[in-house]
């Protein structure tokens, strides 16, 4: 867990920012000036900064507190504004006096201190699913997670292996509707050097390459019935035997599986395996669609234009009616639908803010195109994506 130093004095909303970091599952320390504790990050207001001497003077406080990185924040400002400096060390993050736009900037603000596997997520029931995560990541035991396309079956199997002992050794992950059958037994169980035609070299696999890490099946559902035996041996035995070889190979090697599709009904229709479903189903998790929670849309929503800026450039403001706007939307394409939006959102919006007018979900593609098309002929656009 990153700890977190915040000094309160001068610092109004030093208690909102507290407690959102705390749903981050970062440990904030209250800082007065005259304690040293070994932090991550320290975080204080620029009237604080001035108070202390100025910039050097807090750079100087911060190597005594072992601080990676000083944040400074500056309240009331003009507008709102993200500066950083020397390689992220240094971060200054301007807010807006308007309270409309505090919850943007305290979401941007707390992800900034964030670690970077930290899952971005604000709701009640996917805090739930998390603490759940958390827990099955103590054990070995196999996870089978289900939910629609697009709602974050991947980034959960991530949180699991970052939080499970594993952690230190390999992550890897295999689509298996994006393999084609004749390549995909050689991909997870590895072949020997000549064992089919263009195999100039042997390949040990991603089960082996995986040994003592986290595998995920990724659309678990989509791999083929002729490897869906090799795979429940595999499971069964802890050992590999590659295209072309003569002997097993023991693994180490946590399975996760995810699938967008109702198991009972395929294992009804003859497309897979009832015993494989119950070996992988050892503990199942269930990923929600957006709609559903409404509360990670924010947090999502900023980790995104975050993803999707330069380093160097501020991040734009995102407005409280935008915020309505896509909280109000449906989301059938769940967070992929989400990235798309808020993407020609950055394309189209003036002066690096994101207003209501600049989200364009209109469920029909000809007058979203026809609108874009309108307002690039008319030159009402900057290019900041």
């Amino acid at each position: 867990m990153n700890n977190v130093g915040i000094i309160k004095e001068n610092f109004d909303l030093a208690h909102k920012l507290t407690k959102l970091m705390s749903v981050k599952e970062l440990n904030v320390v209250e800082l007065p000036l005259y304690n040293s504790v070994q932090i991550n990050s320290l975080v204080l207001s620029a009237a604080k900064e001035i108070q202390m001497g100025g910039q050097q003077a807090v750079i100087e406080f911060s190597r005594n507190t072992k601080a990676d990185q000083i944040m400074i924040i500056e309240e009331k400002a003009k507008e709102f504004k993200t500066e950083i400096n020397f390689g992220g060390k240094l971060v200054r993050i301007c807010i807006p006096e308007n309270e409309g736009f505090h919850n943007w900037v305290l979401e941007i603000t707390s992800q900034m201190l964030a670690p970077k596997e930290a899952v971005m997520a604000n709701d009640v029931r996917s805090r739930e699913l998390l603490a759940l995560a958390k827990k099955v990541a103590l054990t070995n035991v196999t996870v089978f997670i289900n939910g629609p396309t697009g709602t974050g079956k991947e980034v959960v199997s991530n949180y699991i292996h970052n939080h499970s002992s594993r952690s230190e050794f390999p992550f890897v992950a295999v689509n298996c509707a994006a393999i084609p059958e004749n390549m995909l037994e050689a991909i997870l169980f590895g072949h020997e050097k000549g064992s089919f035609t263009g195999a100039s070299q042997a390949n040990k696999g991603i089960f082996r390459a995986a040994d003592g890490g986290t595998l995920l099946l990724d659309e678990i559902s989509e791999m083929p019935l002729s490897l869906q035996s090799k795979l429940l041996r595999v499971l069964q035995e802890r050992k590999v035997t590659p295209i072309g070889g003569s002997k097993d190979v023991e693994v180490d090697v946590r399975v996760v599986a995810t699938t967008n599709r109702d198991m009972i009904s395929e294992i009804k229709k003859g497309t897979f395996r009832e015993d494989l479903y119950y070996r992988l189903n050892v503990f199942p998790l269930r990923t929600l669609a957006l709609k559903d929670r409404a509360d990670d849309i924010l947090p999502i929503s900023a980790a995104l234009i975050q993803k999707h800026i330069n380093k160097d450039q501020s991040l734009p403001l995102l407005t409280s009616k935008a915020i309505e706007v896509l909280k109000n939307h449906t989301w059938p394409g769940n967070v992929r639908e989400l990235e798309n939006v808020l993407q020609r959102a950055m394309v189209i919006c003036n002066e690096n803010k994101i207003t209501e007018n600049d989200i364009m979900i209109d469920n029909s593609l000809y007058s979203t195109e026809k609108n874009l098309a309108e307002r690039i002929q008319s030159g009402n656009m900057v290019a900041t994506a």
